[in-house]
């Protein structure tokens, strides 16, 4: 962890003593946790002692909540976790913990960082298994949350509810949601399940705007005008739903990182080059910044995990950006006002 250490002390622009780690309520809760995240999908790249290095500059950086799934890396992510948890000497108390399942890996389209589904899978034993197995290789004892990581159009929702509950009764999972869901999935959902959904992880990021563009171009005929997914924050708000961004670097799903790419986002980078500048922080700080100035109180999860960047990136949980410069953000990454 040499190298972990040496650069902990000169990384970007000003000290993390000037900043403070913000929190997020999870959902209509009194859990608190950190309204920046660590997603381990990566991890399956690394060794031990590297993923120990990133959980450490996470804690340092403030960052208590860990995201991650059973498909990520074929679960080698979470193995490398819960060695690294062991090597860091990291308590499992010292962290809030949430994996998702529900999707029946492709092992033929998947490889390294890039994981694909043959199915969908919310039947009862299949979810109580992926827990089993998520515990296992991550060596706890249970999740803070457990998540359906997409919708399944087959799920039967008396065998959602009796896993939920009985991962509930067994002690392995305190808290539930899901990710990619729309609204009328989620209240679907909620005529069978008992326990509250908490969580609603959804990509949005500057280059992924859609769940805004369509409410500002209301009444109109372009192509932002259109609801691609329900009003997923309007009803988030509306139901106290947390919702965790994924991918807040990237562009599409997997075509690359806006930050630095001057070739698709020339303009997004001055902007962001900018603010970065004036905040005294990074550019990846300024786009955390900017989701987590939307009233909806999202919880941003970082996909880096490359120390340096985590914390870099965290420091955008202290910069408050004025109205102004969120608008001027959201049109220099080529969105319009109506």
């Amino acid at each position: 962890m040499a190298d972990y250490n040496e650069f902990i002390l000169t990384f970007c622009h000003k000290k993390w003593s000037d900043f403070k780690m913000q929190s997020v309520n999870i959902g209509q809760s009194n859990w608190q946790a950190s309204n920046v995240a660590l997603g381990t999908m990566r991890m399956a790249t690394l060794t031990p002692a590297q993923a120990a290095d990133a959980l450490n500059a996470a804690l340092e950086a403030g960052i208590n909540f860990i995201d991650s799934a059973d498909i990520y890396g074929n679960g080698a992510s979470e193995v490398n976790f819960g060695k690294a948890l062991k090597l860091a000497g990291i308590k499992r108390d010292q962290l809030f913990i949430q994996s998702k399942g529900g999707i029946v890996l492709d092992p033929q389209r998947s490889h390294g960082d890039l994981v694909f589904g043959q199915r969908y899978d919310f039947s009862k034993q299949h979810l109580l298994d992926a827990v089993d197995g998520i515990l296992q290789r991550m060596g706890v004892d249970y999740l803070d949350a457990f998540l359906l990581h997409r919708p399944d159009p087959l799920m039967e929702l008396d065998e959602v509810a009796a896993a939920f509950d009985e991962l509930k009764t067994s002690g392995k999972v305190r808290h539930f949601g899901v990710s990619n869901f729309n609204p009328r999935q989620i209240e679907m959902l909620k005529t069978a399940v008992k326990q509250p959904l908490l969580i609603n992880q959804v990509q949005f990021s500057l280059a992924h705007t859609g769940m805004i563009d369509f409410g500002m171009h209301t009444n109109m005929q372009d192509q932002g005008s259109i609801n691609h997914d329900g009003g997923i924050i309007e009803y988030a708000r509306q139901t106290k739903m947390t919702l965790q961004t994924w991918s807040p670097f990237q562009f599409g799903l997997f075509e690359g990182m806006y930050i630095d790419d001057d070739e698709h986002y020339p303009e997004l980078n001055q902007e962001l080059a900018k603010l970065a500048d004036k905040y005294g922080v990074s550019k990846n700080a300024i786009a955390v910044a900017w989701i987590l100035r939307h009233p909806a109180h999202m919880q941003v999860l970082l996909g880096t995990v490359n120390p340096q960047h985590i914390l870099n990136s965290a420091k955008g949980s202290d910069v408050q950006l004025t109205k102004q410069e969120w608008y001027d953000l959201y049109l220099s990454a080529g969105n319009i006002l109506p």
